[in-house]
């Protein structure tokens, strides 16, 4: 699990991601398709095509980091939108991590 300090938004790209795309790359999405701040320390999850998985970027004050969970069996749950991205509670980042359907408002 990521040690999310209190105060961090976790932000869920939504559509799928090419999952080839590295550190600098998902760094340039976040600036340019969701028009924010890489470096700002907010956690920003990407998914697969296939849905089975995730990569996380976060800046934590001291450098970016790049997280990737694949899962064995079944998919993650994701918001319907195609474009954008939303905002969801650390505890939600949780509960998607472990393949549980806590994700409410739009997801599927």
């Amino acid at each position: 699990m990521i040690p999310i300090p209190s105060g961090v938004r976790v932000w869920i790209a939504t559509g799928h991601t090419d999952m080839r795309r590295g550190m600098q790359s998902l760094a340039l999405a976040v600036q340019q398709s969701l028009k924010r701040d890489p470096h700002a320390g907010d956690l920003y999850i990407f998914r697969g095509r296939r849905g089975d998985l995730v990569k996380i970027l976060w800046h934590d004050g001291l450098g970016m980091s790049l997280y990737a969970k694949r899962l064995d069996r079944g998919k993650f749950i994701w918001p319907s939108a195609s474009d954008g991205a939303v905002s969801i509670s650390a505890a939600q980042m949780a509960y998607m991590l472990e393949g549980i359907e806590g994700i409410e408002g739009g997801a599927g």
